[in-house]
């Protein structure tokens, strides 16, 4: 426990001395806490029954352990009442207290935070409704980039990392102008946070029901601090370690409209199977459908240390570095019902229908004499089984030096920082399968399977597979029911591995400097120069050998000795999943593929991949200055911010269309913006405060879509291609917020705000359709193609409430029910923004409704919570008519349940579980009845013990 159990004193001096030290709009908010923390009658009414928050005389903030979730909300609402910006603070107690293993989890209990998910865990944070590329992360005040880029992931980043997070939702002058929605600052540990020596150990044991694999977690806290003739010195050691074993249930289909479907709409026909294009409503067929099913372990860990040197109470330095890590081993077999194999034999009639049978020499794709898009039968189809063993990681490595100084009236904050961060996309072995040709007319069909389809009900699209018949005038039939896959003949066609890093190196230097004047009354003015230096390159190689490669004049698979058969790859494990498939299907070994790729290795290269190579090189030279100046009233916090941005993309390109990607291509762009705000904070009473804010700011393309050329990723059948030319999305918002502290305890606040956007960036998604990257006998021309373009203008406006309340704040006297509280918030938020076509669509990553409800008790050494989450539907991303229309992903609502006990202040036991409703993670095309992907990740119950010194 950090608040609680280590006995802390003056928790709100901690919360802030950490959070942005070196920045004068943070050295504000820690002024204007401390201020209230010497003057505890205007604060607090503060009540010495047993577990509650003691206001000493000297004004310093003593909290008890006893009743953690209260007493670290007390010092996070006075975090917050006493800023300057408009702030939501979680204290480490607050985090520890559910079961939140990464800080996207973590945050996503706050007002206006909602969470995008994958494999069941929290990964990227959308904050008032806005893109995941407007909220920015930092670690103690320097901006990070993300191992991904600009879209900050956090479950890399384990919650026991942080003494504290603070998202920042008001952008001032002293904040990068890419923090467009806010920023979400990770506080680590200080040893200055404890009183002297100070132990923290937790462990953790669990199980996850699908797949019936088990869940580890560990951290480690040892801190202290010595007097020494020179001043204080400080130094703190932590680390962390999470890991889950797990399955997947996937099911999966990608959708399109066929141009030979040309029969007129039947009376009655399902109106979610059409989609307006630009000749009118077509039909949107699954062109193929799939399950991905999943074995998977994920881990997180952490290593941090930082030493600390204070000569006397004016100065402190300090030098701390953080490694952060998130793994994924993925074991995937992917059975994939290319139901299009043969499109160009749908029927091209454009007449009513004269019968429901069968044409002779086609399969009855798209076929709307005899199928429906949601529900038929389709002969003779390819089967595409992909058997795949990833082994990803991200981490971050982040090492910073600086110091803070005061003399004279003056405040002088350093800072210098080198972050490297690493994307690793490596995958040993990728085995590809496939079913015999369909010969001329079906001569071979039978061969392959007939697949029945059922997707009218998008929460269980079913498959049945069937023999294949075949009539002597080519007529196509079904025959008996098959039970397993595996007995249709399949055969090797492909043999892949891949060493892929992406690094971003960054460097940061940083000054700040203060001065407080009597200008006004009282104002502190400052400023400060800050310049970025951040690279991010791809080194990309494969090893891809098809069926017909050769090395000296032989066929490389028989040189390797390669059986052909999947059934040698097979391993008898059961089936760990609980989706009804509608067929049975052998798991692979892992080591079996690895192999395979290593008995081809002898006789094929890793070679380096031209295609998806690029260099993102990217320099920001910025500077500020900003006023405070405090009135009896409130504040207000005025400046403006000068950044200057300058971009270098490299990637290689094709000479001549179709031919070799041999060709360096360098483009050049810069740019330079001023960015002003106002923030006005109005004491109304000592309780009540009203914030008013007016900002702006620019949200700059991400990295990958700087890249001047295409890329391809055969493994997910993607092409995705870059716009050096894009332009930052720029915008200009306004926040009013009404906040309410009661002097019994508890937070009440109501808000609202509105950002206008121009050059909106997009997404946009469809068939790639060209074949300049066709090549080794891979037809790309079918794959799936993103890329970014800017559009109109566009808007972003909610508004957002909160309530924290606990019964013993409306009672005089000691009462067990007294412990009963809750805590939630709500967000409505709206947008729109303008395509690059001219249609009106909502951001990507705006849910109508993002909800938190979270009631718990507390009382005893006992503490019970209870926390639900929602969220409405949001699109994903553009998709063109083609492919069904935009993307998005399904509501969503999670339920987490946790319970502790405290033996002694020293001992406490837990349970945690997590994804009690196992709800799927869900995706449509166009309209929810055409679902795109369908995974379940099953419930988790975990326990254990927390000890501290």
């Amino acid at each position: 426990m950090i608040i609680s159990s280590s006995h802390r004193r003056n928790a709100v001096r901690f919360a802030l001395l950490a959070s942005l030290a070196g920045t004068p709009a943070m050295a504000q908010v820690m002024a204007a806490a401390e201020q209230a923390a010497a003057a505890p009658a205007e604060q607090d009414t503060t009540r010495s029954r047993a577990g509650e928050t003691v206001t000493t005389e000297d004004g310093e903030i003593v909290v008890s352990g006893e009743r953690p979730i209260r007493e670290s909300e007390r010092a996070a609402l006075l975090v917050q009442k006493n800023s300057d910006q408009l702030v939501s603070v979680l204290s480490a107690d607050a985090v520890g207290r559910l079961p939140d293993q990464n800080i996207a989890q973590a945050v996503s209990r706050l007002p206006g935070v909602a969470v995008q998910r994958d494999q069941g865990q929290a990964r990227y944070v959308n904050l008032r409704g806005a893109p995941l590329n407007w909220t920015t992360l930092s670690f103690d005040g320097i901006n990070v980039i993300s191992p991904e880029g600009r879209d900050a992931r956090f479950d890399s980043i384990p919650s026991a990392i942080a003494t504290q997070v603070v998202v920042r939702k008001a952008v001032t002058p002293d904040m990068t102008a890419e923090t467009i929605a806010g920023n979400i600052n990770v506080i680590t540990r200080s040893a200055f946070d404890y009183k002297g020596l100070h132990m923290q150990g937790r462990g953790g044991i669990g199980y996850v029901d699908l797949g019936g694999g088990m869940e580890y977690e560990a951290t480690g806290v040892i801190s202290d601090r010595w007097n020494t003739g020179i001043g204080e010195i400080g130094a703190v050691l932590s680390g962390s370690f999470y890991e889950r074993t797990m399955a997947t249930d996937n099911i999966e289909t990608d959708w399109e409209t066929v141009s030979r479907d040309l029969r007129p709409f039947g009376t009655g026909e399902n109106p979610n199977s059409f989609v307006d294009t630009a000749t009118g409503p077509r039909r949107v067929w699954a062109r193929e459908t799939e399950n991905k099913l999943y074995r998977l372990t994920r881990r997180n860990y952490s290593v941090s240390g930082r030493l600390e040197w204070a000569p006397d109470s004016d100065n402190k330095m300090f030098v701390t570095s953080i490694y952060s890590a998130f793994t994924d081993n993925e074991l995937r077999s992917n059975y994939i019902f290319d139901l299009d194999d043969q499109e160009g034999r749908v029927p091209n009639l454009n007449t009513a229908c004269a019968s429901n049978v069968l044409a002779p020499n086609t399969t009855g794709y798209a076929d709307a004499c005899v199928n429906t898009p949601f529900r038929g039968t389709v002969y003779g189809i390819d089967i595409n089984a992909n058997l795949l063993s990833r082994e990803f990681k991200q981490s971050v490595f982040i090492n910073t030096i600086g110091g803070d100084h005061k003399f004279d009236g003056w405040t002088v904050s350093w800072r210098g920082n080198y972050t490297q961060s690493k994307d690793d996309r490596s995958f040993p072995a990728q085995l590809n399968y496939e079913s015999p040709g369909f010969g001329t007319n079906g001569a071979t069909a039978t061969s392959r399977p007939t697949v029945f389809y059922d997707l009218t009900n998008p929460q269980n699209q079913v498959v049945e597979l069937y023999r294949t018949l075949r009539a002597a005038d080519g007529t196509l039939s079904r025959g008996d029911r098959v039970l397993s896959i595996a007995d249709f003949p399949t055969s090797l066609t492909r043999v892949r591995g891949q060493k892929a890093i992406d690094t971003t190196d960054a460097y940061t230097g940083r000054i700040d400097i203060a001065r407080e004047t009597s200008l006004f009354g009282d104002t502190k003015f400052s400023v400060g120069l800050q310049y970025d230096n951040r690279v991010k390159e791809v080194d990309e190689r494969l090893l891809d050998v098809n069926s017909t490669a050769t090395a000296n004049g032989l066929n490389i698979f028989t040189q390797a000795a390669l059986p052909l058969d999947p059934a040698a790859m097979s391993i008898p494990d059961p089936y760990l999943g609980q989706l009804q498939l509608g067929y049975t299907f052998p798991y692979f070994g892992k080591q079996k593929i690895i192999d395979a790729v290593r008995a081809v290795e002898p006789f094929a290269a890793y070679n380096f991949n031209n295609n998806n190579y690029y260099k993102v090189a990217e320099q920001v030279w910025s500077g500020y200055a900003m006023g405070l100046t405090k009135f009896d009233w409130g504040s207000i916090v005025y400046g403006a911010r000068f950044e200057h941005v300058t971009n270098q993309s490299t990637a290689f390109r094709a000479t001549v269309p179709g031919g070799p990607v041999n060709l360096l291509n360098t483009v050049n762009r810069d740019f330079t913006q001023i960015y002003p705000s106002l923030h006005i904070n109005w004491n109304a009473t000592d309780e009540m405060k009203v914030r008013l804010s007016f900002n702006t700011g620019a949200a700059r393309p991400d990295y990958p879509v700087l890249r001047p050329n295409f890329t391809f990723n055969d493994a997910n059948l993607t092409v995705s291609g870059g716009n050096p030319d894009a332009k930052p999305e720029q915008t200009k918002g306004v926040d009013l917020y009404w906040e309410y502290y009661p002097r019994s305890g508890g937070f009440f606040m109501l808000g609202a705000h509105y950002k206008d956007v121009s050059d909106v960036l997009f997404g946009a998604t469809r068939q790639f359709g060209l074949d300049i990257l066709n090549s080794n006998g891979v037809n790309r021309a079918d794959y799936v193609f993103s890329t970014t373009l800017n559009g109109g203008s566009g808007k972003v406006y909610g508004i957002e409430a909160a309530a924290q309340i606990q019964l013993d704040n409306f009672l005089s006297e000691d009462h067990w029910w007294g412990g009963f509280g809750i805590q939630t918030n709500v967000s409505l938020n709206r947008s729109e923004a303008v395509t690059p076509s001219g249609d009106k669509v909502r951001f990507p990553g705006t849910s109508d409704i993002v909800l938190n409800v979270g009631p718990y008790y507390e009382k005893y050494g006992f503490s019970a919570r209870v926390s639900y989450q929602y969220r409405s539907s949001w699109i994903d991303g553009l998709g063109d008519p083609a492919v069904g229309g935009d993307f998005y992903w399904a509501a969503d609502g999670e339920l987490d349940i946790s319970a502790r006990y405290a033996i002694t202040k020293n001992f406490e036991i837990y349970a945690d579980l997590s994804n009690m409703l196992n709800g799927p993670g869900r995706r449509f095309v166009g309209n929810d009845a055409r679902s795109i992907e369908r995974e379940t990740f099953g419930r988790r119950y975990t326990g254990g013990i927390r000890v501290t010194y």
